[in-house]
C-alpha cells in the first residue's frame, strides 16, 4: 500500500510542482505538504486528474501551533471513491492571511471553512458566508486556539429581575485550581483511604 502511495505523492509532486512543497507517508496515508497560494490548483487537479479523482472533500479543519510565526495548519482530508485512495493537504498560515477559499472546488468546502473560521478564525478568502457556526451572537474571540481562556471571556445567565439572559465578563469566585492543598492533586499530608495497607505491607 505504501509503494502506491508513494507513487501517487511522486506522481502528484512532478505535476503540480509549484504548489507541493514535500510528500510524507504518516499512518498509512499520503500528506501533501502545499503553499496556500497555489492550493485552490492543486486541489483542482486533484478533483479533475483521471489517475486521482478525488471527488470528496471528507474533512477540512484547523490546527494551531501558537509558537510558530504562521501558527496555523489547514488540513483538507480528500477521498477517491474510484481509486481508493485519500490524500491528506496541508497549507500554513497566520492570524492575519486569508488562504483562499475551497468553495469554487468543492461545494462542501463552506460548512468547513466556517468551522474553522468560528474556532481558529482562520480567514478563507473568497467564502461567501464566512460567519460563525458554532459560537453565539456577539461571541468574542475563537475558543479552540490554545491560547483561549479556558474560562471564555462571558458568560450568559437568566436574570430574573430584567427576564431575560444577559451577557457578563467572567468573575470567578476563586483562583482557579485554588485547592485546600489536603486533596490528593497537591500531595495530601494524610493517609488516604486504602493506602495503610501498602504502608502495613512494606514493614
Amino acid at each position: 500500500m505504501d509503494e502506491a502511495l508513494i507513487e501517487l505523492g511522486e506522481y502528484i509532486a512532478a505535476a503540480q510542482p509549484d504548489a507541493v512543497n514535500s510528500t510524507t507517508i504518516e499512518h498509512g496515508q499520503l500528506t501533501l505538504h502545499a503553499n496556500a497560494a497555489d492550493v485552490a490548483k492543486l486541489l483542482t487537479f486533484l478533483r479533475d486528474d483521471s489517475n486521482c479523482q478525488m471527488k470528496i472533500l471528507t474533512d477540512l479543519f484547523g490546527i494551531d501551533w501558537p509558537e510558530r510565526e504562521l501558527r496555523f495548519d489547514v488540513v483538507y482530508n480528500l477521498l477517491s471513491m474510484t481509486h481508493n485512495q485519500r490524500v491528506r493537504i496541508k497549507i500554513q498560515t497566520d492570524e492575519r492571511t486569508p488562504v483562499p477559499t475551497m468553495t469554487t472546488v468543492y461545494s462542501a468546502a463552506g460548512w468547513f471553512e466556517r468551522e474553522a473560521w468560528d474556532m481558529y478564525g482562520i480567514m478563507f478568502d473568497g467564502n461567501p458566508d464566512l460567519r460563525r457556526l458554532l459560537t453565539d451572537y456577539g461571541f468574542e474571540g475563537h475558543p479552540m486556539r490554545k491560547d483561549f481562556p479556558l474560562t471564555g471571556y462571558v458568560e450568559l445567565r437568566y436574570d430574573d429581575e430584567q427576564k431575560r439572559v444577559v451577557y457578563e465578563p467572567v468573575q470567578l469566585t476563586q483562583e482557579f485550581r485554588s485547592f485546600d492543598f489536603e486533596s490528593p492533586w497537591e500531595g495530601a499530608n494524610y493517609v488516604l483511604p486504602g493506602d495503610e495497607k501498602a504502608e502495613e505491607g512494606a514493614s
